[in-house]
């Protein structure tokens, strides 16, 4: 008897610390928000060209965060056009970007940035 209710008891902690692991886990969804962003790299002889910014995919953001996030977009994709997966000889690579970032320090952008 005494060797199931430890069991038991050994069984609820790690359903219990699995439970508050997952939870706690999924806690960025609340605080934080994921814009996309289409860029367009174009490689001639293998070796990049340019970095094009196509469009910012954002609903509820000023002009000035707009700007500010294709800027960080821009900067992802060229850093991601020296990944073999992205590479190509000759022609143009779409990708796309997801930036996540904290509601308050996206509210911070203003104007005078």
């Amino acid at each position: 008897m005494c060797c199931f209710l430890r069991k038991y008891q050994l069984l609820c902690l790690i359903v219990f610390v699995l439970n508050s692991i997952v939870l706690n886990a999924q806690s960025y969804r609340k605080d934080s928000l994921q814009i996309k962003s289409y860029t367009l790299i174009e490689y001639r002889q293998g070796e990049v060209k340019s970095v094009k910014l196509i469009k910012v995919l954002c609903d509820y953001c000023t002009d000035i965060q707009k700007e500010v996030v294709g800027v960080e977009a821009t900067r992802r994709a060229k850093l991601e056009s020296y990944y073999p997966k992205n590479r190509i000889k000759n022609g143009d690579k779409k990708l796309a970007i997801y930036i996540r970032v904290a509601k308050k320090d996206f509210a911070a952008i203003k104007e005078e940035e």
